[in-house]
C-alpha cells in the first residue's frame, strides 16, 4: 500500500457536518498501467474512483459500493467498485475519438449512471439508484442525486491527474448537530479549494487551511489499495453460466476459452480437459455432433 493512499474521515463539532478527504496515488497508477486511457476518460475514472471511496466511508455494511456509468455515444462504459475494507478497482471502454466534452454528451442520448450497493454475502439485498445526469462532472450529478434521492445535502470536490486521484466529501448531518449556520459556512468553505491543492497537499494541511477556525475531530486515518478479486474459479463459473454449447463451440474454433479481465488484465486460459471438467462432460464432441 502506498503511504499516500489514503482516507481521512472527520467530524465538525461545532457544525452539523461531516467530512471526508481521499487520496489515491498507487491505487490510481494501478488502474492507469493495465490501459492507455484517453485524457478526459482519465479524468472521469479517477473522480469516479475517488468519488467511491468518499461515499462508502461512512457504509456500515459488509459489502461493494458500485458506480457505473453506460453510454451509446463514444464512452460506452465507467466502472468504479470499492468495498468496505477500502479496496477498489476500475475499468472504462469506449469507442473511436474522445473529444473533452462534458460527461452527459460523451455518453450520448441513453447514457445511464448507476449506483449500486452489493452485500457480500446476500445478493438478493443488492440495492440500486439511478444517478441523474444532471451537471457537467462526476461530482455535480453525483452531489444532485444525494440531495434529490437521499436528502443528504452534500459537498464533492473531486480531481486527478496522471499521479494523483483525490478528492473530498462534506455533507450535512441533521438537526442537533451544531449550529444551523454553520453548514452554510462549512460548505462554502470547502467550495475553495483548489484542484491543485487536493492534489499535491496532505489531508492534515487541507483541513488546517480550510478549517482552521472550526473544531474538526479527526479520526484515524485509513489505508486504501487496489485489489482485484478476479479468480480462475469465478471465471470457470461465468463460463458454466454460458452454457456448455456455447464453450463447446468456442472450443472447436480457437482450441481454447481464453478469458482477460477487465479490471486488472489476468489471463485466463483454459483448454479441452479444463472444460470437459467444468461441465462434467466432453463439451467438445457435443459441439461436433450438434453440428452434424
Amino acid at each position: 500500500m502506498n503511504q499516500h493512499d489514503t482516507l481521512q474521515r472527520f467530524l465538525f463539532d461545532g457544525a452539523p457536518a461531516r467530512g471526508a478527504l481521499v487520496r489515491l496515488d498507487g491505487a490510481w497508477q494501478q488502474v492507469l498501467s493495465r490501459r492507455a486511457y484517453p485524457e478526459v476518460l482519465k479524468t472521469v475514472l479517477g473522480e469516479m474512483m475517488a468519488a467511491s471511496v468518499l461515499m462508502a466511508a461512512n457504509l456500515k455494511f459488509d459489502g461493494t459500493l458500485i458506480l457505473q456509468i453506460h453510454g451509446t455515444g463514444a464512452l460506452k462504459l465507467a466502472v468504479v467498485e470499492c468495498n468496505n475494507d477500502r479496496t477498489v478497482r476500475a475499468t472504462a471502454k469506449w469507442q473511436g475519438e474522445l473529444e473533452d466534452k462534458p460527461l452527459a454528451e460523451l455518453l450520448g442520448e441513453g447514457g445511464k449512471f448507476v449506483l449500486t450497493l452489493e452485500p457480500r454475502l446476500d445478493k438478493s439485498q443488492t440495492w440500486q439508484g439511478i444517478v441523474a445526469l444532471e451537471g457537467d462532472s462526476v461530482g455535480q450529478m453525483l452531489e444532485n442525486y444525494m440531495l434529490r434521492s437521499e436528502q443528504l445535502e452534500t459537498t464533492l470536490v473531486l480531481a486527478c491527474d496522471d499521479n494523483t486521484a483525490a478528492g473530498m466529501l462534506l455533507q450535512r448531518l441533521p438537526e442537533g448537530h451544531g449550529e444551523a449556520e454553520g453548514w452554510t459556512r462549512v460548505q462554502m468553505l470547502g467550495r475553495t479549494l483548489k484542484s491543485e491543492e487536493l492534489l499535491q497537499l496532505g489531508a492534515e494541511d487541507i483541513l488546517h487551511r480550510l478549517f482552521h477556525e472550526e473544531e474538526v475531530r479527526v479520526f484515524e486515518r485509513e489505508g486504501v489499495s487496489f485489489n482485484c478479486n478476479c479468480s480462475r474459479e469465478r471465471v470457470g463459473d461465468m463460463l458454466i453460466m454460458l452454457g456448455g454449447q456455447e464453450v463447446g463451440e468456442v472450443m472447436l474454433e480457437q482450441g481454447s476459452v481464453e478469458i482477460v479481465c477487465d479490471y486488472c488484465n489476468q489471463h485466463y486460459v483454459f483448454d479441452e480437459e479444463d472444460v470437459n471438467q467444468l461441465f462434467d462432460f466432453d463439451v467438445v464432441e457435443a459441439a461436433r455432433e450438434a453440428r452434424h
